[in-house]
């Protein structure tokens, strides 16, 4: 039966096996919605009561649909689903900041990279994708609803 993940079920889901994709939802300059698929980590360092988990953080080109319209309207959304019976989701509505610093940039593509990739891979991707013009994605989250077994 359908229920609310806990803290602890919360956090394996985002940060374990398998590792799944976040679906990020921007708003264009003409208010439809833009969603795209998202890698992604979580800072459990910036945890507080308040936000359960800490801060999501991705990588984006600035000059990309969603770094545009980041720098234009901060709030996101994003859902992360486990298709695979008995079905699991979080959405998490959510502040982004954005960053350029390059060794910000570097260190998080990194460690994005090797999550997805494999630790082997991880210093790779952040030569790849630690360049000028890439953004680190800081997501807040704000409000937060995680369901488990939801075809149990």
């Amino acid at each position: 039966m359908a229920r609310s993940m806990s803290d602890e079920e919360l956090l394996v889901f985002l940060t374990g096996e398998p590792r799944h994709t976040a679906k990020l939802a921007t708003v264009r300059a003409d208010g439809r919605p833009h969603v795209a698929p998202v890698w992604f980590v979580v800072d459990g360092t910036t945890a507080s009561d308040d936000s359960r988990i800490g801060d999501l953080i991705f990588n984006t080109g600035a000059d990309t649909l969603k770094g545009k319209s980041l720098r234009r309207d901060p709030r996101v959304a994003l859902c992360i689903d486990d298709e695979r019976p008995p079905h699991s989701f979080v959405i998490i509505d959510g502040v982004a900041t954005l960053s350029e610093d390059l060794d910000e940039v570097r260190h998080w593509a990194a460690v994005i990279g090797g999550r997805y990739m494999g630790q082997e891979r991880a210093e790779e991707f952040g030569a790849r994708n630690g360049v000028p013009g890439e953004l680190v994605v800081r997501v807040r989250p704000t409000n937060i609803v995680a369901m488990v077994d939801l075809s149990d």
